[in-house]
């Protein structure tokens, strides 16, 4: 097991886990390993979100590079995949986001991205780790005349908002009715300046919610973790959709013109069909984790596509896209891998492509996606502490209980049990037909892994 690094970077409590030496030792680890690989002084980016504790953690990073000679270029306040963008566009040879995305204020994080743009592989990760931990790296100082240089440059976001007007604007504008109102919730975030310039610019009419972070209310009731706030606010206004981003803007989940939710599943649905009509869905396949909806699956094999499963994190579903030549996948959750546009995760490209689609078909967005089913599904969490995550696959009661459960619900739904890769969590996921039924076997075996896991 890793120490510091999870699924999606590192992420903990600022100040008190994540702390500005953790940082600076991870600044100085990753910059002897990416300066190893590429033989030369690296240039890194740096970009964050809008906690309060992001320029601590920068400031933090920012010190640990320069002391080992790497350059630092500061981008401010960018969603993800804006930065990585930027970092294969630049030909940068690292982008750093400093983000806890959907998590509370309190929690930061830092995301690495190589120079393709792409987040680090495990084993990369893995070297940081060990160059973490050593002395000898830590030690490391660059001569007098060879410490690095650091300079601003917010203004290079314009890269990326034009690299979305170029792939998405002339549709849209093409098919813009005059009635055509989105709502945006931008959960206090990263995307809380771009996501209202690529819109205007993009000519899309909107009105915008949870616009104004002060530094603590990032994703605090609103974003796409709390999507009964842009619900009601399209029922209220009347909207098209409304659209709610995360708080680092790698991904968003959607609500259509009647306030009901479109997770990530549904829009992959939404564009694995249109793709296919249009001949562009490589392999006839989408890429998705563990933790999509069996609706997805029936979905595709309905629309004659495949579904492929891997870990959940978006790193894996780039992965199996990568090795197998797949060009769309993502996760429930809202990442959406556009792989013939950007390698990563991106809400506001996500929502493009949503709404281009939409425009394109002339219908209600209830109506794009009326024929995929999602099967009810429910998620319980169980709390552990950090070293007990694996008991669930010790403790022979706990195995009992899966066994029964997943033999119960082996021909009519679906189980999985697993550890979070990001909190202190086992996360216990029931599919089935009867909503209040797998909600209640959830929470029992939930209750169940807490009370082993002591």
């Amino acid at each position: 097991m890793r120490k510091y690094f999870g699924t999606d970077g590192i992420r903990k409590i600022a100040n008190t886990e994540l702390t500005p030496e953790l940082s600076y030792k991870v600044a100085k680890g990753s910059a002897y390993v990416i300066s190893k690989q590429t033989g030369k002084t690296p240039t890194i980016l740096i970009g964050k979100d809008t906690r309060l504790s992001g320029s601590l953690i920068e400031n933090a990073m920012t010190a640990g590079f320069l002391s080992c000679g790497a350059n630092v270029i500061h981008l401010g306040v960018l969603p993800t995949p804006t930065v990585a963008y930027l970092t294969r566009e630049l030909k940068a040879d690292a982008g750093v986001v400093i983000s806890a995305s959907h998590n509370s204020y309190e929690y930061n994080g830092i995301k690495f991205f190589s120079n393709k743009g792409m987040k680090l592989d495990d084993s990369i990760e893995e070297e940081i780790e060990e160059a973490m931990d050593s002395p000898e790296v830590q030690n490391l100082k660059a001569a007098e005349d060879k410490i690095g240089t650091d300079k601003f440059s917010e203004n290079l976001k314009e890269k990326y908002v034009n690299f979305l007007l170029d792939n998405f604007q002339e549709k849209i504008k093409e098919n813009m009715p005059q009635d055509f109102i989105v709502g945006i919730d931008v959960a206090n975030g990263a995307t809380y300046e771009i996501a209202e310039e690529i819109f205007k610019k993009m000519g899309i009419k909107y009105k915008i919610i949870n616009n104004e972070p002060n530094g603590v209310n990032i994703n605090k009731n609103c974003g796409s973790t709390h999507l009964e706030r842009i619900s009601e606010f399209v029922q209220k206004n009347k909207l098209a959709l409304g659209i709610a981003y995360d708080g680092d803007g790698d991904r968003c989940l959607i609500v259509d013109e009647n306030g009901n939710t479109v997770d990530g599943d549904i829009i992959l649905a939404i564009i694995s069909k249109y793709l296919k009509g249009k001949g562009k869905l490589k392999k006839n396949a989408v890429v998705a984790t563990v933790m999509s909806n069996i609706g997805l699956k029936k979905y595709a094999e309905q629309n004659e596509s495949e579904l492929i499963r891997t870990k959940v994190g978006d790193r894996y579903v780039l992965e199996e896209m990568l090795k197998n030549d797949y060009n769309l996948g993502g996760e429930q959750s809202g990442h959406i891998i556009l792989l013939d546009y950007n390698p990563t995760g991106d809400g506001i490209q996500t929502s493009l492509m949503l709404i281009s689609i939409l425009l394109e078909n002339k219908c209600k967005l209830s109506e794009l996606y009326q024929d995929v089913k999602i099967y009810p599904q429910v998620l319980v969490n169980a709390k552990v502490d950090s070293n007990k995550k694996e008991v669930y696959q010790e403790n022979q009661d706990i195995k009992q209980a899966i066994e029964k459960l997943e033999k119960e619900f082996e021909n009519n739904g679906r189980v999985l049990i697993r550890a979070s890769g990001t909190e202190n969590l086992v996360r216990v996921m029931i599919e089935g037909e009867d909503q209040n039924y797998i909600l209640k076997k959830a929470q029992e075996l939930a209750e169940l892994i807490q009370e082993k896991s002591k």
